[in-house]
């Protein structure tokens, strides 16, 4: 009656193990909490994850053969504000940018004073909601769209980081490295000119932008401590790039990627790997995303002992 199962010990062992575990997270939560200034009240709501990206290789050819899945799959993923998107747009001088899409009352921007006229153009613009179709013009290469990363109430569901310049491949390759080393799922992006990159990651329900921006900082800091001998010059941004709603704005935008004429070059689609400029290109259709899910507690070991030197940006 008294003799042990087969299996009894090890299973004491694991638990213990798992016990051990538990208790030197709590200790590493408390720290974070210290060095943050957060009350050591436990949270409402659970620490946000990044999202489980369904693995493209699961994905049969059926599920994906009608333009309307695929248009539902890519807005699943890069998704920003509803209710604004932005085109670009090039002038006949060679100048391009992007603008909120929109309805423009021409007749009342004509008959005000040339001074007025950007005013009055802001003001009496109907600006329009992204939808299918503005994706699907987007793919097909009818227009070229961009949206608005932070949400009204400053949170995002993704974040991206941007590299370009000389080192952009180096540093970009340095970067999802650390992604790798912390386990959080990241997807490359080459940019439209094709010297640089975007480097994806996604959430599983909107995250305060705030602490977005901080992981991808805590994510730089700990790229540099590594390679801190070469440096990031090549990083150039965060999106969403503000913690908070600019009053009178919507923040910065950001290209949407798999833009029709530039893929046909190599360009805004995703990478497997990133070794050289010609042969890391993603083969086929799937973006190569990294179907695993974030643990909560990734994102208290990357913040643990780090003090971000990228929060300005």
């Amino acid at each position: 009656m008294n003799a042990r199962m087969p299996d009894q010990d090890n299973i004491q062992e694991r638990l213990k193990t798992v016990q051990e575990e538990c208790r030197r997270l709590r200790e590493e939560n408390a720290h974070l909490r210290a060095m943050l200034g957060i009350s050591q009240s436990p949270p409402k709501e659970p620490v946000p994850q990044a999202v489980l990206v369904p693995n493209p290789l699961s994905i049969t050819r059926k599920e994906v053969s009608t333009p309307e899945e695929k248009i539902s799959l890519f807005r699943n993923l890069f998704r920003g504000r509803e209710d604004v998107f932005a085109t670009r747009w090039e002038s006949k001088g060679g100048k391009s940018g992007y603008s909120p899409a929109g309805i423009m009352d021409w007749r009342a921007i004509h008959v005000a004073r040339p001074e007025e006229r950007k005013k009055v153009a802001h003001k009496t613009r109907k600006l329009q909601p992204l939808t299918d179709d503005a994706i699907r013009n987007r793919l097909t290469g009818k227009q070229t769209v961009g949206i608005y990363p932070l949400l009204p109430d400053d949170t995002c569901w993704f974040l991206a980081v941007d590299f370009d310049k000389k080192s952009w491949l180096a540093d970009a390759a340095a970067f999802v490295a650390t992604c790798k080393r912390f386990k959080v799922p990241s997807a490359v992006e080459r940019s439209r000119s094709g010297n640089g990159a975007h480097v994806w990651i996604f959430f599983d329900r909107p995250v305060s932008a705030a602490d977005a921006r901080r992981l991808g900082c805590s994510l730089l800091t700990r790229t540099m401590e590594n390679r801190h001998e070469i440096g990031l010059d090549s990083y150039d941004r965060l999106f969403p790039n503000q913690d908070t709603m600019p009053k009178g704005g919507f923040g910065n935008l950001i290209a949407l990627p798999l833009q029709k004429r530039p893929r046909e070059q190599g360009n805004t689609v995703f990478l497997d790997e990133l070794r050289s400029h010609n042969s890391h290109r993603r083969k086929g259709r799937n973006p190569g995303f990294l179907p695993y899910e974030l643990d909560s507690s990734v994102i208290r070991r990357v913040f643990v002992g780090v003090t971000p030197v990228f929060l300005s940006q």
